[in-house]
């Protein structure tokens, strides 16, 4: 076991790892912070997306260790005061949420791709969240959320 500090949603926590742990696990059995999603464990889903450095990540696939130093930010971190964001509103708005499963990754990747790109094309969306996959949604839902935000709406 390892002593791990990471920078989790703007603060900093401390927590045992073993030097193989991936953030996923960390995240949601060492943290509680089950926002993140188990999906398909080997990176091709999205569900277990957040954001390190800014950049979208698959936590199923990066070690805890790794991340030390690192700005994560999960999707429990995307609100402020107990309240949704925009982006976040324009998923229930749009009807971009079913069953929610993929909600968290999807949302995390749009984040990381508005970051980016503060105003971008259907094509350029679709590229932002490529590797992250819904069931449910038919994923039109899911892009009006994310141009809805980009446009201010």
């Amino acid at each position: 076991m390892a002593k791990l500090k990471l920078q989790i949603n703007g603060e900093e926590t401390e927590t045992d790892a073993k030097e193989t742990a991936l953030l996923l696990d960390v995240l949601r059995e060492n943290l509680g912070m089950t926002g993140t999603k188990r999906g398909c464990e080997t990176s091709h889903c999205g569900a277990c997306t957040v954001m390190l450095d800014g950049m979208a990540v698959h936590s199923c696939v990066v070690l805890a260790g790794r991340c030390e130093g690192k700005e994560i930010t999960t999707v429990e971190g995307l609100g402020e005061g107990g309240e949704l964001n925009d982006l976040q509103r324009q998923f229930l708005k749009h009807g971009g949420v079913q069953c929610g499963y993929c909600t968290p990754g999807m949302l995390m990747a749009a984040t990381a791709l508005l970051r980016r790109n503060p105003r971008p094309s259907l094509e350029e969306i679709k590229i932002g969240l490529d590797g992250n996959l819904c069931r449910c949604t038919g994923y039109t839902g899911i892009f009006d959320a994310i141009q809805a935000c980009a446009q201010g709406k």
